[in-house]
Formats: structure tokens, C-alpha cells, sequence
């Protein structure tokens, strides 16, 4: 067995008995001495259960594999033959490897001595509600019940990011920059490749928001706050459902749809969906079977652009009072019989929606690409001859493109919108 020379972090992590918050940049060696620390400690004290979680099986596999190769090393250990999901050694102790998925349902069930969560800033915020109950038992009649928690940041809200002003976590944070097994070289190529706030992030290991992010990453996950919905179980009788659709442009790379009911001034986005670019007959023909499904009050599309052609096939198909095209340009309403011209501009639309988060009149099912793509929008104010500008824009921007549409309902159910 090759002899590690550990970094005095990680030898400060494999002494400390509780519950850890590991914060650091890439390639620092986390998984590594979380690893041994899970191998140790099921060696330690027989008959625990250790558990690996992320929030994908492929993610948590990653970790679980370190942990076999170092069992594998000491020999006839085994009781059972290993899988790719369970390890069980002659000491009686069990380690397991599980994906939490969206809800956290593979790990509900099972009583935890030691739960070690991969990529933790990812792990949908909900999913937290399932792991104190398996450390509690575990925590009251053996004094265990360790929680540890490893991540690259992913900016400032959650569980992750508030366990590191938690005092029941011993924490810990660790730069890229600080590994003398990472060439600068490499970091330098990686800094000019990168933002800022992208770098400090994924190799400064630090929680960032863009300067200029236009929905906080806190508020975004506060708003998240349910994981599955059914509409036969989960919707209300006196509902109201609408779409918003972003039509994908040109070299562009997903259509984008969210659904939204509203009920009592209410507003939930329960489910999203992103299909490769298709054809505009198969996209119109998608939206046209959602809209059998759910029977929408109201779409609302982006008709401008590319959105244009499949706008007026749906235009034929439900009619200009179902399908309303908002693409930041004029139009023309009917406000109590009278009919005006008013102009709905983009701004609009994204400050509607973040008006909806920060009184809490909107929720949203907890979704990883949602979460990234209101996270990925930013804006920058300008000025023109006569008046202060805003431009706002994302790189990732196709999902929440199609959610201020469908949230704009609670403005257009005063009003009959129509274009001409």
C-alpha cells in the first residue's frame, strides 16, 4: 500500500470526529481524503452504515469507487461480493452508494451513522428535509450520526453556503491556488479562459454572485420549494394553466417551455421542459399536445425572430386570444372596451417576475436547469440620448426566456392582448 502524504487540511479533516463543510476549488484533493476518511471510519466502528450521496448516480459513483480501491487494497475484507451500489465488510459495516435524485426518495428508509454528500451545493435544496431524520437515530444511540458535505461553491444561498455560518459544522476551505499539485500555468490558462466570478468560484473555491446577477441565487432557491408535483394529485380544481415558450434561435441549442398554474393569485411553475432544435412542424405539434393535456388558458410565445413562423401556425391553429406573442414590441390591448397601444418591454417581463419571487406570490418546482439558467441572467445599465437603459441577457437564458412568459399571466388577466 503506497504511503499518502496528506496537505495539513486534509490531515486536520481525517482527525476531526462531527460534522464537516468542505468548501474548495477543483482538483484539491476533497474526494480523495473524503474517501479515506469513509474507509477509516468503517473500519473503525463495526456494524455503521456510511452513506454517499450527489445528486447524481454518476456523481456519487465517482467518490464510491475511490472508497472500493482502498478497501480493495487490504485484502480478504469482504463479506459479500461488492457492487457498483454496496459494500458490506466482514466488520459488519455497510457503505452505500445513491443517487438523491429530485426528491431524496432512493435514501428515505435508512438509518445513517456517517452521510457524506459529493458536489453538495447541487443537491436540490428539498432533499435536505429527508437527511436529518436518518442521522438522528444514529446521532442519539451511538453519538454519530456525522453529516460531511464537500462542494465547489455554487453562489450564495442554500443549505451548502449556510453551513458555513452553521456552528454545528467544523468548516473548511481550500484554494486551487494553494495545491502545489496544480501547475500555475494551468490556473493562469484557466483565469483568462474564464469570468472572474467563474474562476473564484471553480478554482478560488469561493461563494460569488455576478456583480450584476439579476435574480440572487438565495432568492431563486427559496422560491424552489417542492421537488415532484402530479397534477392529478398535486393540482387545483379551480386552476388556471399557462405555457411560456422560447422558441430556440439559430445556432441555438434547446426550445424551451414552462408551465404555470395560477390559482388565487398564486403562481407555480410545476413542471419545465427542453427539446433539442427541432423542426417548427414538430415543435407546434408538441406545444398543440401539451395544450390537450393541460388545456391552457394562455400561451404566451416569443414571436419575434426564428418564433415567428411557428407563432403564426399556432396563431391558426388555437387563435390570437390563446396564443400571445411577447417579443418586447408594441401591443395593442383592450382595457375595459378601449382599446390602447402599449409597449411591453423586456424589462418588464424579468422585473414582473422577480416582483413574484420577492413578495413570495411564486413558487417553482426545485429543477437543476431552471436553477442554472435564472442564475445565468445579468444585466448592465447604459444610457441613451434621452433616458437610463438596461440590458439584460444570459448565457443560458432559454428556460427563463420561456418562465417570464408564463408568469406574465398575472398581468395579462386583466387585459385582452392581441396582435395584429
Amino acid at each position: 500500500m503506497i504511503k499518502v502524504k496528506w496537505d495539513k487540511w486534509q490531515e486536520e479533516v481525517l482527525a476531526y470526529d462531527g460534522n464537516i463543510t468542505l468548501r474548495t476549488g477543483r482538483q484539491v484533493g476533497k474526494s480523495e481524503v473524503i474517501s479515506e476518511k469513509a474507509v477509516r471510519f468503517a473500519m473503525k466502528h463495526p456494524g455503521t452504515t456510511t452513506m454517499i450521496i450527489a445528486a447524481s448516480q454518476r456523481q456519487s459513483s465517482l467518490l464510491f469507487e475511490k472508497v472500493r480501491a482502498k478497501f480493495d487494497e487490504m485484502g480478504d475484507i469482504y463479506a459479500d461480493k461488492p457492487t457498483l451500489t454496496k459494500v458490506v465488510l466482514r466488520n459488519g459495516s455497510k457503505v452505500y452508494c445513491l443517487p438523491t435524485g429530485r426528491t431524496g426518495y432512493f435514501i428515505r428508509g435508512f438509518t445513517i451513522d456517517l452521510l457524506i454528500a459529493d458536489e453538495a451545493a447541487y443537491i436540490p435544496e428539498t432533499v435536505w428535509l429527508a437527511v436529518t431524520p436518518m442521522l438522528a437515530v444514529s446521532r442519539k444511540a451511538r453519538k454519530m450520526g456525522y453529516l460531511i458535505m464537500l462542494s465547489t461553491p455554487f453562489g450564495k444561498g442554500g443549505y451548502f453556503y449556510h453551513s458555513f455560518s452553521d456552528d454545528d459544522f467544523k468548516s473548511w476551505h481550500v484554494s486551487s491556488e494553494d495545491c502545489k499539485r496544480i501547475p500555475k500555468s494551468f490556473l493562469a490558462k484557466e483565469r483568462k479562459r474564464m469570468t472572474k466570478a467563474q474562476y473564484r468560484q471553480e478554482y478560488l473555491g469561493e461563494f460569488t454572485e455576478e456583480w450584476n446577477q439579476f435574480f440572487p441565487t438565495d432568492l431563486i432557491k427559496q422560491c424552489m420549494t417542492f421537488i415532484e408535483w402530479d397534477r392529478k394529485e398535486d393540482g387545483k380544481a379551480n386552476a388556471q394553466y399557462y405555457l411560456g415558450v422560447d422558441f430556440a434561435r439559430y445556432g441555438g441549442d434547446e426550445n424551451a417551455m414552462v408551465i404555470c398554474e395560477y390559482t388565487k393569485k398564486k403562481l407555480k411553475i410545476v413542471k419545465t421542459l427542453t427539446t433539442e432544435r427541432i423542426s417548427t412542424t414538430d415543435t407546434v405539434a408538441r406545444i398543440m399536445k401539451l395544450d390537450e393535456t393541460w388545456h391552457f388558458n394562455k400561451i404566451f410565445v416569443d414571436d419575434g425572430g426564428v418564433g415567428g413562423g411557428p407563432t403564426d401556425m399556432l396563431y391558426d391553429a388555437l387563435g390570437k386570444r390563446r396564443v400571445v406573442g411577447l417579443n418586447n414590441s408594441s401591443k395593442r390591448i383592450q382595457v375595459e372596451g378601449e382599446e390602447k397601444k402599449k409597449g411591453i418591454l423586456k424589462e418588464d417581463l424579468y422585473s414582473n417576475t422577480l416582483m413574484l419571487m420577492e413578495t413570495g406570490r411564486l413558487e417553482m418546482i426545485s429543477d437543476m436547469k431552471l436553477l442554472r439558467s435564472l442564475k445565468s441572467i445579468t444585466f448592465e445599465y447604459g444610457l441613451n440620448a434621452n433616458s437610463r437603459t438596461i440590458k439584460i441577457y444570459g448565457d443560458y437564458s432559454h428556460l427563463t426566456e420561456a418562465l417570464i412568459r408564463a408568469v406574465w399571466c398575472v398581468k395579462d388577466r386583466g387585459l385582452s392582448i392581441y396582435c395584429y
